[in-house]
């Protein structure tokens, strides 16, 4: 078996209220192996961007640990091996300034390499994004050539982990048909973990390898992909895979709400 690229021990975090600490998650764990990928799934709210920002070192645990394994490359401080894709690219992507110069800003940073320019333009016909949108500044682009923008810019820094906050969200079926064949791309091209938190559990079984489910700041289910959809244990993670078929009983909106 190999070893966890990436364990997560008891992780909580919280916010400060006008009396007491607002909980946001609660005893967070979980491994994770090299270029694999794992789907973190919940209601809005239950606190997956927050897991996420916290992976990415954004944000700080009250408690817990999360520990990458020794191999992972951090010998060039100006880049963070973890990259994080938000869901508004507008956090990633500078709107005045032309997209090729973001991602050979990245390329330079990382590796300093004199093909810089041989390096970006593979990725991004890699990422099937068209030649003539590469001089563009990010404020020209559409809400789809954005995020294809901010990958490029992320994939550019070489990051050992990429996380993926709701990257489908706000798309017609045939987008996120297209977004899901372009990350396995990647995921079989780069040999890079992925974590991808997303509401739709139907594309994250397409995707991920295992799935985490957060309820109200607590994972109350973890497990291989087909085992969580096969054998669900927790009446809210049988409650998300029954609403996306709309088979839900009246039981079953009680046990959870």
């Amino acid at each position: 078996m190999n070893s966890s690229f990436l364990e997560v021990k008891n992780l909580s975090f919280s916010v400060k209220g006008k009396t007491d600490d607002i909980p946001i998650l609660k005893d967070i764990s979980f491994k994770l192996e090299k270029e694999k990928t794992l789907g973190i799934a919940g209601e809005s709210g239950s606190g997956k961007t927050t897991l996420g920002k916290l992976l990415a070192g954004i944000l700080r645990p009250v408690a817990g640990e999360i520990i990458f394994n020794h191999n992972i490359k951090q010998d060039n401080k100006k880049i963070h091996p973890v990259q994080i894709l938000f869901q508004n690219n507008g956090e990633i992507l500078n709107p005045f300034r032309k997209v090729s110069d973001m991602v050979d800003e990245a390329v330079r940073l990382r590796s300093g390499k004199k093909e810089m320019v041989n390096i970006r333009n593979d990725l991004f016909r890699s990422l099937n994004f068209a030649e003539d949108l590469w001089g563009r500044k990010g404020s020209e682009l559409s809400g789809g050539e954005q995020q294809r923008a901010a990958l490029a810019r992320l994939l550019a820094a070489e990051p050992e982990l990429l996380i993926l906050d709701e990257p489908f969200s706000a798309q017609d079926p045939e987008s996120q048909l297209n977004l899901l064949n372009l990350f396995l791309k990647i995921k079989n091209e780069f040999n890079i973990t992925l974590i991808c938190i997303a509401h739709n559990l139907r594309i994250l079984r397409k995707l991920c390898d295992e799935i985490i489910i957060i309820y109200r700041g607590r994972q109350v289910e973890k497990g291989n992909t087909e085992d969580i959809f096969n054998s669900p244990k927790h009446p809210y993670t049988k409650f998300l895979i029954n609403s996306e078929d709309y088979n839900l009983s009246y039981d079953e909106l009680k046990s959870v709400f």
